[in-house]
């Protein structure tokens, strides 16, 4: 299992349509489209500075990499296979659409060393899918991701919080859907409105009315749990900072550690059932992994705020050697 990766951006190559959040130019910070010359410059590059390539995957992101044309495709393929092997890299990730997988693709990837498939699944409710101009189903989100996992690939899903016509509601039947479908990872991106798309358009006639920021929040924390619940590892919450996407953003749920904000909450979640097991509460004292004191604190210290507007006194102390989420000390 790979665990980080060597990121080459195709944007926008073999999008049959503009969905209606994309503006792969301020996402992704590029308009360049790779080679396969390019690819085995970065690749090259960075297996000479990697100290464990074993642990790493080579990963297209950016577009529908399935869906370009097969010679470009193949290029890519081609150059990044040439850095996969016993010394070298783990595998290849690419991320598709999931109305572009089927057996004769999925025999293809495997035979150039591709071991992981993100589906930019997005949402699993259909009138949401078609108010946002996805162009697929949530069935074919369902079929794929089925197909994948039977040809023994990584699975990765993508979902979206907020967009055009969601209810919280649908955000949880996408989350639970994604449970029963338990692909290896997810990403949880809640929406950022930009400049030059249709959400923007349909955000600044004031026909799209979004949450507020601290119920998406709430929900990918939720979202956050019932994942790693059943063994569904988060690998990415919130689009990564950019200095593009702050530039172009009209609306929406950035934050540039919007991860942390997530988790913050959760551990005030677990902070709180610890609490509730007693009565009368004033005090309350716990150990945390010293690496996550900052996670538990919350941004500006906002979880020690939260107890003591509960006049509870809420300690903290950092353990370096703790395993756990959390380990109640004293609570009275």
């Amino acid at each position: 299992m790979a665990h980080g990766n060597i990121s080459i951006f195709v944007p926008h190559a073999g999008c049959p349509h503009k969905c209606s959040f994309c503006d792969q130019h301020s996402i992704s910070g590029t308009a360049f489209r790779p080679d396969g010359e390019y690819v085995r410059r970065v690749c090259g590059e960075a297996l000479e500075r990697i100290s464990s390539p074993e642990d790493t995957e080579i990963a297209f992101f950016g577009g529908s990499f399935t869906a370009i044309s097969r010679d470009y495709m193949t290029e890519l393929l081609s150059a990044a296979s040439e850095f996969i092997g016993e010394g070298k890299f783990h595998g290849i990730r690419i991320s598709t659409r999931p109305d572009h997988i089927d057996g004769e693709i999925l025999d293809l990837l495997k035979e150039y060393g591709v071991t992981s498939i993100e589906l930019g699944a997005q949402s699993l409710d259909d009138s949401v899918l078609d108010l946002n101009e996805r162009g697929h189903t949530a069935s074919d989100v369902i079929n794929a991701s089925r197909l994948i996992k039977d040809q023994g690939f990584e699975l990765g899903l993508q979902m979206m919080i907020g967009l055009y016509g969601s209810t919280r509601d649908s955000e949880f039947h996408t989350a639970e859907t994604i449970c029963a479908l338990h692909p290896d990872t997810v990403r949880i991106y809640p929406v950022v409105i930009l400049k030059n798309t249709k959400l923007g358009e349909l955000y600044q006639r004031g026909e799209y009315k979004t949450f507020a920021f601290d119920d998406v929040v709430d929900m990918a924390a939720r979202f956050m749990q019932r994942f790693e619940e059943d063994g569904i590892r988060v690998i990415k919450v919130g689009l990564h900072a950019s200095e593009l996407v702050e530039r172009d953003m009209l609306g929406g749920f950035y934050h540039p550690a919007f991860r942390e904000l997530c988790e913050s909450v959760i551990y005030r979640r677990l902070i709180e059932a610890e609490i509730s097991k007693h009565e009368n509460v004033t005090y309350a004292e716990f150990l945390v992994p010293e690496r996550n004191l900052s996670k538990a604190l919350g941004q500006k210290k906002s979880n020690i705020r939260f107890f003591e507007q509960k006049n509870i006194r809420l300690r903290l102390i950092p353990d370096k050697d703790l395993r756990e989420k959390l380990k109640a000390v004293k609570i009275g």
